[in-house]
């Protein structure tokens, strides 16, 4: 323990001014997190759900350890090093050769800069006049300001709007709006402008978890190839076994150009952004004109140890462990949707793979800044759970290796706040 305080924090999606005191943690383990004084709280979010194996996994940290001794850092630019091509054939395998390169970055958000600025030289770089972009209402690919131009307007990021380049935006598409939608992308992919569509497959993270059906995923996908119109998927959330298969992609049979992936690639250890293209992508970059090279880089870019854990994540995601956890907790998420289906003071409930959503009915419109989050926070740190409501939605989703008594405990503090509702 030392002695310095918070007060020199400026913190993250906060109003630093109307803010509760932050929770002082200083330890963690598997599906814990200890604070100062010791007492647990169940990590029911799995830290901005990075965390998939849960903390201080014995293996990640030997792979860390180990690497460490080797090499802790060189540039990638015209230098190789071992875990780097480790992690890039494995992952080319992972997806069955789909995807052919991959591009080292530092975050998800820079991955999808990068899968951005794929598309856009792709078509640059062959004399092809393509500048629009689709992407869905409700969207959140990040902070950066390519990120941001093709994520929701509004709240987040209104000061800066200014700045953005023009996007199109699809409505969220709810089971009765497919069709419309599939119609109106149709129109627009048929102006031959468009570069890409940029989506969160199957589940929008920061809306509020909102899910919707892989029929239209698939449908939209084939529509836009159709159209020579280039497709990310933002896979940084719901990759890695999230939503009942080890990638969203796997659901469908269309395959997108581009993938984007964080979080959970490096068992939430280091920070790492990996952006996969498919051979035909790379191919408009080949070229004798350097200046037709993906001039882009950051410092930390394959950085040796992120690496290393995200290759040791890699080891974890194979045992057959994982896969059993994933689908354990999949089974009590179905069964506490059961219970809980019909509650009059509740708006939705359901699930996607080990994400469980569940929307508090309230009487004005639903909002990220709802007075209700507020309530819901504390109720849960009390109980021993840190758990981020998004507004009036209250979500589960875990690390991989939370126990059933665990999950109980979550399954509890939601139906105690759901039935304290007036």
């Amino acid at each position: 323990m030392n002695n310095y305080n918070d007060t020199n924090i400026w913190f993250p999606f906060t109003q630093m001014k109307t803010a509760d005191a932050p929770l002082q943690i200083e330890k963690a383990k598997d599906a814990l997190l200890f604070d100062e004084n010791g007492k647990s709280y169940i990590d029911a979010n799995s830290s901005w759900w990075v965390n998939v194996h849960g903390h201080g996994n014995s293996h990640i940290q030997q792979k860390i350890n180990e690497q460490f001794q080797r090499l802790d850092h060189v540039l990638l630019a015209g230098v190789a090093h071992p875990p780097a091509k480790e992690l890039s054939a494995r992952l080319c395998d992972l997806f069955d050769q789909h995807f052919q390169k991959v591009f080292f970055s530092d975050d998800g958000s820079t991955a999808v800069e990068v899968a951005l600025k794929m598309c856009f030289q792709y078509f640059y770089n062959q004399g092809e006049e393509r500048k629009r972009v689709l992407a869905l209402e409700g969207a959140y690919h990040g902070d950066t300001f390519g990120a941001m131009s093709v994520g929701q307007r509004g709240y987040f990021n209104k000061p800066f709007e200014h700045f953005f380049f023009d996007v199109d935006f699809l409505e969220f598409p709810t089971e009765d709006k497919e069709e419309d939608l599939l119609k109106q992308a149709n129109e627009l992919f048929s102006s031959n402008e468009f570069a890409c569509v940029i989506l969160e497959p199957l589940v929008q993270g920061s809306a509020g978890m909102r899910m919707y059906r892989k029929e239209f995923l698939q449908e939209l996908t084939a529509l836009a190839h159709r159209h020579g119109v280039k497709v990310i998927f933002d896979e940084i959330m719901t990759g890695w076994g999230r939503t009942g298969e080890m990638f969203s992609m796997n659901h469908i049979e269309a395959k997108p150009d581009v993938i984007c992936l964080s979080k959970g690639l490096t068992g939430g250890v280091l920070p790492m952004g990996l952006t996969l293209a498919t051979d035909e992508i790379f191919q408009a970059f080949w070229h004798d004109d350097k200046t037709k090279a993906l001039l882009h880089g950051h410092s930390y870019t394959g950085n040796p140890l992120a690496c290393a854990a995200a290759c040791a994540s890699l080891d974890l995601f194979e045992q057959a462990e994982s896969l059993k956890n994933r689908k354990r907790i999949e089974k009590s998420h179905a069964v506490f949707i059961e219970e809980m289906q019909g509650n009059d003071k509740i708006t939705e409930i359901r699930q996607q793979g080990t994400i469980l959503r569940l929307e508090i009915k309230l009487q004005e419109e639903s909002s990220y800044f709802a007075s209700i989050r507020d309530d819901a926070y504390r109720h849960f740190l009390q109980k021993g759970i840190l758990l981020r409501p998004l507004g009036n939605i209250l979500f589960l989703n875990p690390p991989y290796c939370i126990t059933d008594e665990q999950l109980n405990q979550v399954y509890n503090a939601m139906r105690e706040f759901v039935d304290s509702r007036s």
